[in-house]
């Protein structure tokens, strides 16, 4: 069949949560709330890593390249779905659509590089720390974070190649509240099967493979913690790590579940929940679970804050 005379698609109806208004404006509201505390709280992460010197050491310094992510992705998804609550024609244009899910799963899968490489700083902190300071020095810091971006781009590439020419000729309605890439594809009028195989394989491969190097990494940390003589050793070493296989733990299950099914099904509803858990609810979280429950970072926080406020009280107006 001859596409080429058929009136292209110029924008997509993103359909959100579909319920009663009373519902969405709720929903709105709990949304809101969520994305202004992770706003806030990932932001004061980052600007705390980079003005206190007690913090600049490299597990705080993924950290903060976590929370940036964060922030990004939520800025990425959240801004337009609020919009869309009180839109009548919900709509987002073409090229919107295709930016939003390009930079959603280019950040998404830096997310994936960072936490491995979190893992291995643990790894080398518990297992080798005698030579933590000499393996993870600055330069090596830096070609970590860098590969996790190109990496990220690079596990991109090909699904955004392949996604970026089909013809969209109608329906146009996304059953999501975002463009994300499994009910865009379905959309299309041309064949989809190289591209949710190109997209299968790189989120198996991106997930997957992340997902072994931390398991490879907790594996050793988990032996060398049971070889310390001192219960109170272990708990020290292990606390550690609780916040880093937490948010690993969220993140992981909820992204397989949703991306790594060679038949993604129908069950929109709960799709729509776990993404919810991804883009809103773990960054939200973020900051309390990986950074505000440690001691050096709330310690960091109070002389911050006192120091700032402090250098408020004395300022004078000149008469």
């Amino acid at each position: 069949m001859d596409y080429r005379n058929r009136t292209r698609v110029t924008e997509f109806i993103l359909l959100g949560f579909q319920t009663e208004k009373e519902v969405e404006i709720l929903i709105f509201s709990a949304f809101l709330l969520m994305y202004m505390i992770s706003l806030i709280g990932n932001t004061m992460i980052i600007l705390l890593v980079c003005v206190d010197y007690r913090l600049h050491s490299p597990m705080y310094l993924f950290v903060a390249n976590l929370s940036f992510l964060e922030v990004a992705i939520t800025s990425t998804v959240v801004p337009k779905m609020l919009a869309n609550t009180f839109s009548l024609t919900k709509a987002i244009s073409f090229i919107g659509c295709l930016t939003q899910s390009i930079f959603y799963f280019l950040l998404g899968s830096t997310e994936f590089f960072i936490l491995a490489v979190m893992s291995f700083d643990r790894y080398i902190a518990i297992c080798n720390p005698l030579r933590y300071t000499i393996i993870m020095n600055t330069q090596t810091c830096i070609m970590l974070l860098v590969g996790s971006y190109i990496g990220a781009f690079l596990s991109m590439l090909s699904p955004s190649i392949l996604t970026a020419p089909l013809i969209f000729c109608g329906p146009n309605k996304i059953h999501h509240f975002f463009c994300d890439r499994a009910p865009m594809l379905q959309l299309a009028c041309t064949d989809i099967s190289l591209a949710e195989v190109a997209d299968f394989i790189s989120s198996a491969v991106l997930l997957l493979g992340s997902l072994l190097l931390t398991g490879v990494s907790y594996t050793y940390i988990v032996i060398t913690i049971l070889r310390i003589p001192t219960v109170q050793g272990q708990q020290k070493a292990f606390s550690t790590c609780v916040s880093h296989i937490t948010v690993v733990t969220i993140y992981y299950g909820s992204s397989i579940f949703l991306y790594v099914r060679p038949k993604k099904g129908n069950a929109m509803s709960i799709n729509k929940f776990a993404t919810v858990m991804n883009t809103v609810v773990t960054p939200m979280l973020n900051p309390f679970i990986y950074s505000l429950r440690n001691e050096k970072v709330k310690e960091s926080l109070r002389d911050t804050t006192s120091k700032y406020i402090g250098m408020l009280i004395n300022v004078r107006p000149q008469k």
